[in-house]
């Protein structure tokens, strides 16, 4: 299915001093022409300053923990923390483990009105969704990034209604088994897995597991993730 992939689809690359291994999930090559999606992973210590002029760049910490270094301003970071870093921001890392990152960015992104956000995903509470579902609000326009929105995603046992959303969206599986299933085909979702969703593409992500299926997605432009609609194009849990 080419709506879904695997990190298996190649091996690692390195930066051209090895102190930065990008694993490549959703490009343009797949036909993901709004976001590219991809697995950072910083080894321990410092790392070379980083300047992302393709797109705003929003990061979610997987695992690790370092102080995120933005001129003379440093923040802590760990698992569970949403990072929006404006196109041409630097940056760096001064990381006290390795580092594993989710990065997602936003092509042609409308001007930001600041350079940088953070969002603590960890200790922010539950927002109800459609069909049980549950979400956390990332990383979005309250912290700077105006053109996409971050999100948490709790899928419970079960299957919803086939749906489809007006946004774009990438999607990364944290924990959890499950199936995605689009157009009559289905693929296996476990963690690592990713989906690109592009807007109106009906849908449904089926958990087939006995705990929650938790995901990690980026969707432009930016709102709620709770905003769906039926195949007919009945809003979804209106009544």
């Amino acid at each position: 299915m080419r709506y879904a992939i695997t990190p298996e689809r190649e091996g690692p690359r390195y930066s051209s001093d090895d102190t930065l291994a990008v694993l490549p999930l959703f490009d343009d090559v797949l036909g993901c022409e709004k976001f590219v999606q991809r697995v950072l992973r910083f080894p321990l210590g410092s790392s070379p300053t980083r300047v992302e002029r393709s797109g705003d760049e929003l990061l979610y910490v997987l695992a690790g923990g370092a102080e995120l270094i933005l001129g003379g301003e440093r923040v802590d970071v760990e698992e569970g923390t949403g990072i929006f870093l404006a196109s041409g921001t630097p940056w760096s890392l001064d990381c006290r483990s390795p580092l594993e990152c989710l990065s997602v960015l936003v092509r042609d992104p409308d001007p930001p009105p600041r350079t940088h956000g953070r969002v603590d995903l960890a200790a922010a509470g539950r927002r109800s969704a459609t069909a049980s579902r549950q979400f956390i609000l990332g990383v979005g326009p309250e912290v700077g990034c105006v053109s996409a929105t971050q999100f948490l995603g709790f899928v419970p046992p079960g299957r919803a209604p086939d749906h489809y959303h007006r946004y774009d969206e990438v999607l990364y599986v944290l924990a959890g088994e499950g199936l995605v299933h689009i157009a009559g085909e289905q693929a296996p979702l476990t963690r690592g897995a990713s989906v690109h969703l592009p807007a109106r593409v009906v849908h449904c992500l089926e958990n087939t597991g006995a705990s929650e299926l938790q995901l990690l997605g980026v969707f432009r432009p930016a709102g709620s993730p709770a905003e769906a609609y039926y195949p007919d194009g009945t809003p979804a849990g209106s009544g």
